[in-house]
C-alpha cells in the first residue's frame, strides 16, 4: 500500500491594512491622535522597510512621528535621493494628515516597492497634534507653526528642522489646505475650486536653477499627474479678489515650511488642497487629492533623481563655499510682467466652473534693497536670545581670528520707519553703516560665518533692514533702538 504524504506549506504573507482610521470610521470621524499613533505602529510592525521614529513632542507632550521608508539603512546610501513630506502644521487642515496615512498604505503596496530603490522617504503626517485634537489652526502656545520656521520657538518646528538637518533632504513638501469660502470672494461672485494647488520657491535668493526646474518641469508634470487621475490643479496663487487686491505667486518669506527649507537650495514645495466648509465636508475626495499630489512628488523624485540630486548638491556647495552672488535681497516685492492670469474659478451665480482674466497679476518677485554678503556676523554673548536662536537653527558658531584681515561694520539706527509687506505693516529702519573702531574682545562675541548651508538665511535674518529678518518678530524687536547702534556686527574681508 502506497503511503500518501500530504505536505502542508504555510506561507507567511504580510497584510497591508486596507483601511486607515478615517476609512474604518466610514469618513464620519476624523483620525484622532490615539488612532494615528496606533495605526502608524501597526504599519511599522508589518514591514521591515518602514520604521516609525518619534522626532519630538508637541507643547502638550504628544508625539511627532516620522514614518521613514527605506530598503536599506535610512539616509546612508548616497546614491539615493532623500524626500521629506510633512502635513498638518495647521490643526484645522485635516486632509493633509488623512492623506499622508492613505499615502503610507499606498507606498506599502508591492507594486510601489520599486520606489525605494532610489528614494529614502520621511513622512510626517501630523505636525500639530494639539491643534488637530481641538481642530484649531494654531498650536497650544497660540503660535502659527507656518510662521515660525525662522525664529524656531516652538517644539514642533524645532523637531522638523532637526530632522531636516540630520539628513539634508533634497526634496521637501509642506502639505496644507486653502479655504476658498471667504466673504470677500463671495461678494465678488466667484471662488477657487481646484482640488490641489502647488506653490514653488519664490524667494529670489534661492537658486534660480531650482526655481526653473520647479516651474518649467515639475508644475506641468504634477498638473498632468493629477488631471490624469481625476483631480483639478492650478498653481498656488493667493491674493485677491481681483477688484480688491492683486494676485501673486504666494509669499517669498522664509518663515514657512517651504521657503525655510528652500532657502537652503532644496527642491521645495507647498501643496494646498481645497478645504471643506467644515472639517468633514467632502473629506474623502479631499484626502485622496492630497494623497495623489504627494504621490506625484514621490514619483517625480524617482524619475528625476539624478537631475535633482546633482542640482541640489551643486547649488548647496555654492552656499557652503560662499560662491553665490555677492548681493542678498532683503527687501522684495511682487511685480507685474505685463502678463494676465487666466484664473479658473467657480461662479456663485451659475455654480459652474469658468475662467476669469486677472489683469492685476504680479508673478515676478524683485529686490527692493540688497546688501553685500559679508564674511559673517559677530553676535554678542550677552544677548542669549541670539545665541539660543543660532543654536536652534544649528548654525556654526565659532570665534573670529586674524582680526587684521577684516573690517568690522556696525549699523547706526537713525530712524525706525515702517513699510507694507504683503498687507502687513512692519518695521523699516533707516540705517547708516559705519566702521566699528572700538577695540573688540573676541571673548565677548560668537562669530557666525556665512560660508555654511544656511548662508542666505543668516544674512536675511540678521540684517536690520531685512523685511524677513529677526527684528520683525516681537521676540527680537528690542534689538532695534532709535539713535542707537545695532548690536550685531558685520565682518567684511578687506582683501576682497
Amino acid at each position: 500500500m502506497k503511503k500518501i504524504i500530504l505536505l502542508i506549506v504555510i506561507v507567511s504573507v504580510q497584510i497591508i491594512p486596507q483601511e486607515t482610521p478615517l476609512e474604518k470610521n466610514n469618513y464620519q470621524k476624523l483620525t484622532s491622535y490615539a488612532e494615528l499613533s496606533e495605526f502608524v505602529y501597526e504599519l511599522d510592525s508589518l514591514f521591515d522597510f518602514l520604521k516609525v521614529e518619534i522626532i519630538g513632542k508637541s507643547v502638550e507632550g504628544r508625539n511627532l512621528y516620522a514614518l521613514k521608508f527605506s530598503n536599506s539603512e535610512f539616509g546612508k546610501e548616497t546614491s539615493k535621493i532623500k524626500v521629506l513630506i510633512f502635513a498638518q502644521q495647521h490643526g484645522d487642515e485635516q486632509s493633509g494628515k488623512e492623506g499622508t496615512l492613505l499615502l503610507a498604505c499606498e507606498l506599502l503596496k508591492p507594486e510601489n516597492k520599486y520606489l525605494f530603490e532610489k528614494i529614502d522617504l520621511a513622512l510626517v503626517p501630523q505636525m500639530n497634534p494639539d491643534g488637530s485634537e481641538k481642530n484649531v489652526r494654531r498650536n497650544s502656545n497660540e503660535m502659527d507653526l507656518n510662521r515660525n520656521h525662522l525664529i524656531l520657538t516652538e517644539p514642533e518646528t524645532i523637531a522638523l528642522h532637526k530632522l531636516f538637518d540630520a539628513y539634508l533632504f533634497e526634496v521637501t513638501m509642506d502639505v496644507h489646505e486653502y479655504y476658498p469660502y471667504g466673504e470677500s470672494w463671495k461678494k465678488y461672485g466667484y471662488r477657487e475650486n481646484n482640488d490641489e494647488e502647488v506653490g514653488i520657491l519664490t524667494n529670489i535668493n534661492a537658486a534660480a536653477n531650482l526655481r526653473k526646474l520647479s516651474n518649467n518641469i515639475y508644475l506641468p508634470f504634477i498638473k498632468k499627474y493629477l488631471n490624469d487621475r481625476g483631480f483639478s490643479f492650478f498653481e498656488y496663487c493667493p491674493g485677491g479678489p481681483p477688484e480688491i487686491n492683486y494676485i501673486r505667486r504666494s509669499t517669498f518669506d522664509i518663515n514657512d515650511g517651504r521657503q525655510s527649507l528652500g532657502i537652503q537650495n532644496t527642491f521645495s514645495f507647498i501643496q494646498e488642497g481645497k478645504n471643506g466648509k467644515d472639517s468633514l465636508d467632502n473629506i474623502k475626495r479631499r484626502l485622496e487629492g492630497q494623497m495623489t499630489g504627494m504621490m506625484g512628488l514621490v514619483v517625480f523624485s524617482y524619475n528625476h533623481k539624478d537631475e535633482i540630486k546633482n542640482l541640489v548638491a551643486s547649488e548647496r556647495e555654492k552656499l557652503e563655499k560662499a560662491e553665490v552672488s555677492n548681493k542678498v535681497a532683503i527687501q522684495l516685492d511682487h511685480f507685474s510682467d505685463g502678463s494676465k492670469l487666466e484664473f479658473p474659478l467657480l461662479s456663485y451665480y451659475s455654480n459652474k466652473d469658468t475662467v476669469i482674466t486677472i489683469n492685476n497679476y504680479r508673478p515676478v518677485v524683485k529686490s527692493l534693497y540688497d546688501v553685500e554678503r559679508p564674511e559673517g556676523y559677530l553676535i554678542p554673548k550677552d544677548l542669549p536670545e541670539l545665541c539660543d536662536w543660532a543654536n536652534r537653527q544649528n548654525l556654526v558658531l565659532t570665534s573670529l581670528e586674524n582680526f587684521s584681515d577684516f573690517k568690522i561694520e556696525q549699523y547706526f539706527i537713525s530712524e525706525i520707519d515702517s513699510t507694507d509687506f504683503e498687507g502687513d505693516t512692519i518695521v523699516n529702519p533707516i540705517v547708516e553703516s559705519r566702521e566699528f573702531r572700538n577695540q573688540i574682545n573676541p571673548n565677548d562675541y560668537y562669530f557666525i560665518p556665512s560660508n555654511q548651508l544656511k548662508n542666505n538665511l543668516i544674512v536675511i535674518a540678521l540684517e536690520p533692514k531685512s523685511e524677513l529678518g529677526l527684528v520683525t518678530y516681537k521676540n527680537f524687536e528690542h534689538l532695534l533702538k532709535k539713535a542707537k547702534y545695532f548690536p550685531i556686527l558685520r565682518v567684511v574681508n578687506q582683501k576682497k
